[in-house]
Protein backbone atom coordinates (compact mmCIF):
# COMPACT_ATOMS: atom_id res chain seq x y z
CA UNK A 1 0.00 0.00 0.00
CA UNK A 2 1.49 3.80 -0.85
CA UNK A 3 2.45 5.14 2.49
CA UNK A 4 1.02 8.10 1.39
CA UNK A 5 -2.74 6.74 1.84
CA UNK A 6 -2.40 6.76 5.50
CA UNK A 7 -1.75 10.24 6.36
CA UNK A 8 -5.73 10.99 5.32
CA UNK A 9 -6.47 8.59 7.75
CA UNK A 10 -6.67 7.60 11.61
CA UNK A 11 -3.99 6.00 13.17
CA UNK A 12 -5.97 3.13 14.08
CA UNK A 13 -7.88 2.68 10.61
CA UNK A 14 -4.19 1.07 9.50
CA UNK A 15 -4.96 -2.08 9.81
CA UNK A 16 -8.20 -1.86 7.53
CA UNK A 17 -6.55 0.00 5.17
CA UNK A 18 -3.96 -2.67 5.08
CA UNK A 19 -6.39 -5.64 4.54
CA UNK A 20 -8.11 -3.43 2.00
CA UNK A 21 -4.60 -3.84 0.13
CA UNK A 22 -4.80 -6.91 0.36
CA UNK A 23 -7.87 -7.65 -0.94
CA UNK A 24 -6.51 -5.54 -4.21
CA UNK A 25 -3.53 -7.95 -4.50
CA UNK A 26 -5.74 -10.83 -4.21
CA UNK A 27 -8.20 -9.72 -7.19
CA UNK A 28 -4.95 -8.63 -9.11
CA UNK A 29 -3.06 -11.51 -8.90
CA UNK A 30 -5.73 -14.21 -8.74
CA UNK A 31 -7.82 -12.01 -11.33
CA UNK A 32 -11.47 -13.35 -9.71
CA UNK A 33 -13.71 -11.75 -7.92
CA UNK A 34 -13.45 -10.71 -3.43
CA UNK A 35 -16.16 -10.58 -1.68
CA UNK A 36 -15.86 -9.05 2.31
CA UNK A 37 -17.93 -9.57 5.14
CA UNK A 38 -19.95 -6.39 5.98
CA UNK A 39 -18.76 -3.10 6.38
CA UNK A 40 -19.79 0.05 8.57
CA UNK A 41 -20.41 3.23 6.54
CA UNK A 42 -17.08 4.40 8.03
CA UNK A 43 -15.40 0.95 6.45
CA UNK A 44 -17.13 1.65 2.89
CA UNK A 45 -15.55 5.14 2.71
CA UNK A 46 -12.14 4.19 3.10
CA UNK A 47 -12.49 1.15 0.28
CA UNK A 48 -13.77 3.62 -2.04
CA UNK A 49 -11.23 5.87 -1.33
CA UNK A 50 -8.00 3.75 -1.46
CA UNK A 51 -9.65 1.78 -4.99
CA UNK A 52 -11.45 4.60 -6.26
CA UNK A 53 -10.11 4.28 -10.23
CA UNK A 54 -7.72 1.80 -9.88
CA UNK A 55 -6.90 0.64 -13.20
CA UNK A 56 -9.17 -2.38 -14.41
CA UNK A 57 -10.37 -2.95 -10.40
CA UNK A 58 -13.84 -2.00 -10.05
CA UNK A 59 -16.17 -2.72 -6.95
CA UNK A 60 -19.78 -3.05 -5.67
CA UNK A 61 -21.20 -2.76 -2.53
CA UNK A 62 -24.89 -4.47 -1.25
CA UNK A 63 -26.43 -5.29 1.82
CA UNK A 64 -29.84 -6.47 1.02
CA UNK A 65 -31.74 -3.45 -0.01
CA UNK A 66 -31.13 -0.46 -1.36
CA UNK A 67 -30.64 2.10 1.82
CA UNK A 68 -28.87 -0.72 3.98
CA UNK A 69 -26.19 1.02 6.03
CA UNK A 70 -24.16 -2.19 6.23
CA UNK A 71 -23.01 -4.09 3.14
CA UNK A 72 -20.77 -5.91 1.70
CA UNK A 73 -18.44 -5.52 -0.94
CA UNK A 74 -17.43 -6.75 -3.95
CA UNK A 75 -14.35 -6.35 -5.49
CA UNK A 76 -13.30 -7.95 -8.87
CA UNK A 77 -11.60 -7.37 -12.48
CA UNK A 78 -13.37 -5.11 -15.25
CA UNK A 79 -14.40 -8.08 -17.14
CA UNK A 80 -16.88 -9.26 -14.32
CA UNK A 81 -20.73 -8.67 -13.98
CA UNK A 82 -21.64 -8.83 -10.70
CA UNK A 83 -25.06 -10.21 -9.89
CA UNK A 84 -27.21 -10.09 -6.84
CA UNK A 85 -26.53 -14.02 -5.76
CA UNK A 86 -22.75 -13.12 -5.81
CA UNK A 87 -23.15 -10.86 -2.41
CA UNK A 88 -24.19 -14.19 -0.77
CA UNK A 89 -26.52 -12.76 1.20
CA UNK A 90 -29.48 -14.43 3.34
CA UNK A 91 -32.26 -12.43 4.71
CA UNK A 92 -34.04 -13.93 7.75
CA UNK A 93 -37.53 -12.85 9.45
CA UNK A 94 -37.96 -13.32 13.89
CA UNK A 95 -40.66 -14.97 14.25
CA UNK A 96 -42.14 -14.21 17.74
CA UNK A 97 -45.43 -13.61 19.83
CA UNK A 98 -46.01 -10.56 19.18
CA UNK A 99 -48.97 -10.15 21.19
CA UNK A 100 -47.28 -10.78 24.30
CA UNK A 101 -43.44 -9.95 23.51
CA UNK A 102 -41.80 -7.30 21.70
CA UNK A 103 -38.08 -7.35 20.42
CA UNK A 104 -35.21 -4.16 19.92
CA UNK A 105 -32.43 -3.60 17.82
CA UNK A 106 -30.47 -4.12 20.82
CA UNK A 107 -31.65 -7.30 22.54
CA UNK A 108 -31.85 -9.03 18.57
CA UNK A 109 -27.96 -7.48 18.01
CA UNK A 110 -26.82 -9.21 21.28
CA UNK A 111 -28.62 -12.19 21.07
CA UNK A 112 -26.33 -12.44 17.95
CA UNK A 113 -23.25 -11.36 19.04
CA UNK A 114 -23.38 -13.96 21.90
CA UNK A 115 -24.09 -17.02 19.53
CA UNK A 116 -20.23 -16.55 18.23
CA UNK A 117 -21.53 -14.71 15.37
CA UNK A 118 -18.81 -12.40 14.36
CA UNK A 119 -20.37 -8.77 13.82
CA UNK A 120 -18.84 -9.00 9.93
CA UNK A 121 -21.41 -12.05 9.62
CA UNK A 122 -24.60 -9.89 9.35
CA UNK A 123 -25.85 -6.44 8.74
CA UNK A 124 -28.76 -4.24 9.01
CA UNK A 125 -31.33 -5.52 11.43
CA UNK A 126 -34.40 -3.58 10.31
CA UNK A 127 -38.37 -3.17 11.74
CA UNK A 128 -41.49 -1.83 10.80
CA UNK A 129 -42.76 -1.69 14.01
CA UNK A 130 -43.62 -4.59 14.48
CA UNK A 131 -42.00 -7.69 12.19
CA UNK A 132 -38.01 -7.62 12.63
CA UNK A 133 -36.06 -8.82 9.44
CA UNK A 134 -31.84 -9.04 9.68
CA UNK A 135 -29.41 -9.95 6.75
CA UNK A 136 -26.35 -12.44 7.09
CA UNK A 137 -23.76 -13.81 4.85
CA UNK A 138 -25.28 -16.83 3.18
CA UNK A 139 -22.54 -19.09 4.47
CA UNK A 140 -23.30 -18.75 8.19
CA UNK A 141 -27.53 -18.97 8.00
CA UNK A 142 -27.59 -22.59 8.75
CA UNK A 143 -25.57 -22.04 12.36
CA UNK A 144 -27.20 -19.14 13.03
CA UNK A 145 -30.85 -20.57 12.80
CA UNK A 146 -29.86 -23.50 14.98
CA UNK A 147 -28.21 -21.37 17.69
CA UNK A 148 -30.79 -18.32 18.10
CA UNK A 149 -34.09 -20.11 19.80
CA UNK A 150 -34.37 -17.09 21.96
CA UNK A 151 -33.71 -13.37 22.60
CA UNK A 152 -33.96 -12.27 26.13
CA UNK A 153 -36.64 -14.37 27.55
CA UNK A 154 -38.67 -14.38 24.21
CA UNK A 155 -38.84 -17.60 22.35
CA UNK A 156 -38.45 -17.16 18.50
CA UNK A 157 -37.60 -18.93 15.18
CA UNK A 158 -35.64 -17.61 12.49
CA UNK A 159 -37.17 -17.81 9.18
CA UNK A 160 -35.84 -17.33 5.88
CA UNK A 161 -37.38 -15.69 3.20
CA UNK A 162 -36.29 -14.08 0.21
CA UNK A 163 -36.27 -10.15 -1.22
CA UNK A 164 -39.36 -10.05 -2.01
CA UNK A 165 -40.65 -10.56 1.48
CA UNK A 166 -38.46 -7.78 2.66
CA UNK A 167 -39.98 -5.41 4.76
CA UNK A 168 -40.51 -1.42 4.64
CA UNK A 169 -37.81 -0.69 7.47
CA UNK A 170 -39.20 1.85 9.83
CA UNK A 171 -36.73 5.05 8.22
CA UNK A 172 -36.66 7.67 11.31
CA UNK A 173 -33.09 9.29 10.19
CA UNK A 174 -34.01 13.38 9.93
CA UNK A 175 -31.01 15.49 8.09
CA UNK A 176 -29.71 18.21 10.02
CA UNK A 177 -27.24 20.98 9.88
CA UNK A 178 -25.40 22.17 13.11
CA UNK A 179 -22.40 24.16 14.14
CA UNK A 180 -19.95 22.61 16.63
CA UNK A 181 -16.97 23.99 18.38
CA UNK A 182 -15.13 20.67 17.69
CA UNK A 183 -15.51 17.55 16.12
CA UNK A 184 -15.67 15.86 19.44
CA UNK A 185 -17.91 13.25 19.99
CA UNK A 186 -18.53 14.71 23.30
CA UNK A 187 -19.32 17.98 21.85
CA UNK A 188 -21.86 16.42 18.86
CA UNK A 189 -23.40 14.72 21.36
CA UNK A 190 -24.29 17.77 23.49
CA UNK A 191 -25.00 19.77 20.38
CA UNK A 192 -27.72 17.75 18.82
CA UNK A 193 -29.75 16.40 21.81
CA UNK A 194 -28.46 19.81 23.99
CA UNK A 195 -27.64 17.99 27.03
CA UNK A 196 -24.38 19.37 28.57
CA UNK A 197 -21.21 19.18 27.71
CA UNK A 198 -20.48 17.65 30.91
CA UNK A 199 -22.89 14.75 30.26
CA UNK A 200 -22.40 13.76 27.53
CA UNK A 201 -18.51 13.27 28.55
CA UNK A 202 -20.45 11.52 31.11
CA UNK A 203 -22.23 8.98 28.52
CA UNK A 204 -19.41 8.24 26.83
CA UNK A 205 -17.02 7.40 29.52
CA UNK A 206 -19.77 5.11 31.33
CA UNK A 207 -19.71 2.84 28.13
CA UNK A 208 -23.25 4.44 26.89
CA UNK A 209 -21.52 5.33 23.37
CA UNK A 210 -20.83 2.73 20.25
CA UNK A 211 -18.63 4.25 17.63
CA UNK A 212 -19.11 2.53 14.22
CA UNK A 213 -20.99 -0.55 16.59
CA UNK A 214 -17.93 -0.83 18.28
CA UNK A 215 -17.55 -0.01 22.69
CA UNK A 216 -15.97 3.11 22.83
CA UNK A 217 -14.89 5.41 25.87
CA UNK A 218 -13.11 8.25 24.46
CA UNK A 219 -15.14 11.36 24.88
CA UNK A 220 -12.09 13.66 23.01
CA UNK A 221 -12.53 11.49 20.10
CA UNK A 222 -12.64 13.27 16.48
CA UNK A 223 -15.30 12.02 14.43
CA UNK A 224 -14.40 12.11 10.40
CA UNK A 225 -17.16 11.19 7.50
CA UNK A 226 -19.50 8.94 7.76
CA UNK A 227 -18.73 7.86 11.68
CA UNK A 228 -22.29 6.26 13.29
CA UNK A 229 -22.32 7.00 17.11
CA UNK A 230 -24.97 5.13 19.00
CA UNK A 231 -26.13 6.71 22.18
CA UNK A 232 -27.81 4.92 24.31
CA UNK A 233 -31.57 6.17 25.18
CA UNK A 234 -30.76 9.01 22.52
CA UNK A 235 -30.63 7.57 19.55
CA UNK A 236 -28.08 7.41 16.70
CA UNK A 237 -25.95 10.11 14.94
CA UNK A 238 -24.06 9.67 11.19
CA UNK A 239 -21.66 12.63 10.20
CA UNK A 240 -23.15 12.71 6.36
CA UNK A 241 -21.36 15.53 5.13
CA UNK A 242 -18.92 18.00 6.27
CA UNK A 243 -19.47 21.40 5.31
CA UNK A 244 -16.26 23.84 6.32
CA UNK A 245 -15.88 26.28 8.85
CA UNK A 246 -18.13 29.47 9.85
CA UNK A 247 -16.41 32.51 10.32
CA UNK A 248 -15.89 32.17 13.85
CA UNK A 249 -14.11 28.84 13.26
CA UNK A 250 -16.86 26.22 13.90
CA UNK A 251 -17.73 23.09 12.05
CA UNK A 252 -20.86 23.35 9.87
CA UNK A 253 -21.48 19.88 9.70
CA UNK A 254 -24.63 17.90 7.71
CA UNK A 255 -25.69 15.13 10.16
CA UNK A 256 -28.52 12.44 9.95
CA UNK A 257 -29.95 11.79 13.32
CA UNK A 258 -32.19 9.03 14.95
CA UNK A 259 -34.08 10.28 18.07
CA UNK A 260 -35.87 7.29 20.80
Amino acid sequence: MDQAVYQHFRKDEAPFIDQVGSWLQEVSDQYRPYLSDFLDPRQQYIVEAIIGEKGDVRYTFAGGYEAAERRRVLIYPDYFQPEAADFELQLFEIRYPQKFATLSHGKILGTLVNAGVDRGVFGDIMTDGERWQFVVEASMAHYIAEQVTKIGRVTVHLDPCDYRQLLRPKDAWTLEHVTVTSLRVDALISAVYNISRQRSKALVENGKIKLNWQAFERPDFELGLLDIISVRGYGRIQVRELLGKSKKEKYRLLLGVLRK
